[in-house]
This record gives C-alpha cells, structure tokens and sequence, in this order.
C-alpha cells in the first residue's frame, strides 16, 4: 500500500474529520469520481473553499462511504466558515448538483451533509 504525502506548515493548523455515504450504484460512484477531478471539479467550488480560510482538503473513498479530512488555521472557526461558504458563487448549484449521488436531502448545505467524526485515538 502506497501513503501519501502531506502537506507542511509554518506553524499549528486544526484538522476536521467528517463523512458521507454515497448511493450504492457503481455507476453513480464512478461519476462522483468523475466530477471531483481536476479537470471536472468547478473552480468557483474549488476558489470559495480557500476563500473561507480551508488550507488543506482531502476526500477519500471505501465502497459507498466518503472521508473528508480538512485542515486550517488555528483560529478558523467551522460554523462561521460554512454559513459563509454557503453564500458564495455556484456552492448551492454545487451541492444540489452532488445531491444527486450523496445521501443527503435535496437542497442540504455542505456543512448539513458531511457529519464530523470523533477523535477515539491519537498515537502518544
């Protein structure tokens, strides 16, 4: 199994950890893959994650379940960041647009779809 690299900081950052199950239909997972690529992921989506203050975001998959890990500043507070990423430029076209393959309700904001995980281990 191959790892992956990680990003370095100049100094501390928080990291948020949270999940999403997809529909189970391969063909659906497929093109949710699709559309999260570099070349199909929309750079109004990609712009507005940075603007919020998220320095670092990662999505990975096992059969239907999505694992996000996001990293931040220090101060960078989750609730004010997503009310106002909700308010940016296509984010609701977004989500409705990724509605379509997640288990979510129609019209859910990223912040009511993606539910955060619980630390129960860290290596000391």
């Amino acid at each position: 199994m191959e790892g992956y690299r990680v990003r370095q900081y100049d100094g501390p950052v928080k990291r948020y950890c949270q999940t999403l199950e997809l529909r189970d239909n391969p063909g659906l997972i497929a093109e949710y893959r699709r559309r999260h690529s570099r070349e199909e992921s929309w750079p109004e989506i990609i712009q507005g994650i940075r603007e919020v203050g998220i320095l670092e975001m990662e999505i990975y998959i096992r059969g239907t379940r999505l694992f996000m890990i996001v990293e931040t500043p220090p101060d960078f507070d989750w609730d004010t960041a997503m009310a106002r990423l909700a308010t940016l430029p296509r984010q609701q076209e977004w989500e409705d647009y990724m509605s379509v393959f997640q288990l979510a309700e129609p019209g859910a904001s990223s912040a009511e779809k993606w539910k955060p995980m619980e630390r129960m281990f860290r290596l000391w």
